[in-house]
């Protein structure tokens, strides 16, 4: 923790650097990741501060669109859409993850039960390999999309989208190497940024 604590005094020494943050924020792209804290989206993207909005989530889960039962999730996309005005959702999913190998393996989840009940927002992972593939790769990927066709639902993607003002962008980061590939319609992949 100490070097944490110590780079957050080194951080702000440079007043300048951050002032204009002080005016508003302006991102063009809300980044819908996991928790996972091998996962930043700054560092993949070389965002600086004011250029990402951020959702983190257990196993990067949009949960359904529910009205009258709002959650944080349904907010940070609403007012990403709706106030900010971003241009780009990325749900950008990431090998190794615990939350969707936890899915794939089958494991009991008794212990945890709030991770148990949020991970029934997870699309069906499907039936593969992958379960003795500790990266879960195709499942992952299955999931990234499973969340961009569940984003469409919320109505402000919904109609941002029928109007050509906003694109929505699946990623898949492999924690152990550093790629980054997008999924790719035409081909129905995923490939190399």
């Amino acid at each position: 923790m100490q070097p944490l604590i110590d780079n957050a005094r080194m951080f702000g020494q440079r007043p300048e650097e951050f002032a204009r943050l002080a005016e508003g924020q302006s991102p063009d792209v809300l980044f819908i990741t996991c928790s996972d804290s091998r996962v930043v989206p700054a560092l993949i993207t070389g965002a600086r501060p004011g250029e990402l909005f951020e959702l983190r989530t257990a196993g990067n889960i949009v949960p359904p669109y529910a009205p009258g039962r709002p959650s944080a999730e349904a907010a940070t996309v609403e007012y990403a859409v709706e106030v900010l005005g971003v241009t780009d959702i990325v749900v950008c999913g990431h090998s190794h993850c615990g939350a969707i190998g936890a899915l794939v393996r089958g494991d009991d989840l008794d212990a945890v039960p709030a991770v148990r009940d949020w991970l029934a927002h997870a699309a069906d992972e499907p039936a593969s390999a992958d379960a003795a593939d500790p990266a879960c790769a195709e499942a992952v990927q299955h999931h990234v999309l499973a969340q961009l066709l569940r984003l469409r639902s919320y109505p402000c993607v919904g109609q941002r989208l029928a109007a050509g003002r906003l694109r929505l962008r699946g990623w898949y980061y492999e924690v152990h190497t550093g790629a980054v590939r997008e999924h790719l319609a035409g081909t129905d992949s995923f490939e190399a940024l």
